[in-house]
């Protein structure tokens, strides 16, 4: 019923946009009718299913209908055994990398979306992916993320020198990378090689003009972000500045490259989290595509944006783990530069 329901709405979005581009009325003037459908369906389904009395019910609903492209990945999957978490193996494997991936979500979803994004990055990278199916909220409240995500951490190292491991993650996932990379300096522990944030969430709280005036154009709202916060730290426990990484100094840490799309609601606290710890000595890199909304790189071969963001992040993981050399600022894009 469900999936009947979605695949209804996604039909009554699909006819609504093409009339509305009939008539030259276009959220972006360079988005097609196929690109806005999407956003706007899954803008829908997140709404819906975040109004659910009952969140498991509205993770069925969101997961009920996931448009994808067509692109195919040739990755092997496997459970492991003592930590949630999967295994995506490349057929065709010539990275020495190892990734440690924390899936978006708003720490709340995680259904076939994350696992796609998963195959994709183990496919574009050439590298075996380690994928941490973690505890959600609002069920489990922090610190539930931050401890499966040490244990993901610790399970790996034991495995693979932390100097062949790139942790990676998308939304909510970069804030955990990014939040991973505090606490094993706060315990001691080696850093991985390099940290990577797509579309990371780098402030729980409300920061930045986009979180609002981008709102039309993104597949997240301004709204969901601040009550995903209220969700991982719902009696302010742990308070926004604790759990917002642009509060913390991120100097003499893991190299930082960082993804996001100008359209996304998240735009101006990832900028301003990238200015503000290059003020502070972190060795961050930030690229930015000015047309594209939060966690564009999931459209892959659909536009010539993700696609370049996915062979950048080919090209930062080879180069920090296999050959040790610079990222260079990459032609056309919104470059804030590090020694990446």
């Amino acid at each position: 019923m469900l999936r009947l329901r979605s695949i209804v709405k996604l039909g009554q979005i699909a006819i609504a946009t093409t009339i509305r581009h009939a008539f030259g009325r276009r959220i972006s003037p360079d988005w097609d009718a196929h690109f806005e459908t999407g956003i706007r369906f899954v803008r829908h389904q997140f709404t819906v299913a975040m109004a659910q009395n009952d969140i498991s019910r509205g993770r069925l609903l969101f997961d009920s209908v996931q448009p994808e492209t067509d692109d195919v990945y040739d990755v092997n999957e496997s459970p492991v055994a003592g930590i949630p978490g999967r295994w995506y193996e490349p057929i065709q494997q010539s990275s020495d990398a190892v990734l440690l991936y924390f899936h978006g979500g708003g720490y709340t979803f995680h259904g076939g979306v994350s696992k796609r994004f998963a195959a994709m990055l183990a496919h574009h990278t050439s590298a075996r992916l380690f994928a941490l199916e973690y505890r959600l909220t609002p069920e489990h409240p922090h610190p539930a993320q931050a401890e499966d995500a040490m244990a993901a951490w610790d399970y790996l190292v034991s495995e693979v020198p932390a100097q062949r491991i790139v942790i990676i993650g998308d939304s909510a996932g970069g804030h955990m990378a990014l939040m991973l990379l505090l606490a094993l300096r706060a315990q001691n522990k080696d850093q991985p090689a390099l940290c990577i944030g797509l579309c990371p969430w780098t402030d729980i709280g409300d920061r930045g003009a986009s979180l609002r005036v981008n709102d039309q154009f993104d597949l997240v709202q301004g709204w969901m972000a601040l009550q995903f916060g209220m969700w991982l730290d719902p009696d302010d426990a742990y308070g926004r500045d604790a759990l917002s990484p642009i509060s913390h100094d991120f100097a003499g840490l893991a190299p930082m490259y960082l993804q996001a799309g100008g359209r996304e609601v998240l735009r101006d606290m990832i900028i301003e989290f990238t200015q503000k710890q290059r003020a502070q000595g972190a060795d961050v890199m930030l690229d930015l595509w000015p047309d594209m909304p939060h966690v564009f790189q999931a459209y892959d071969s659909l536009t010539v944006s993700s696609t370049a963001a996915l062979k950048r992040i080919r090209t930062a993981v080879d180069n920090r783990v296999m050959r040790q050399t610079s990222l260079p600022p990459l032609a056309n894009i919104t470059t804030v530069e590090s020694n990446i």
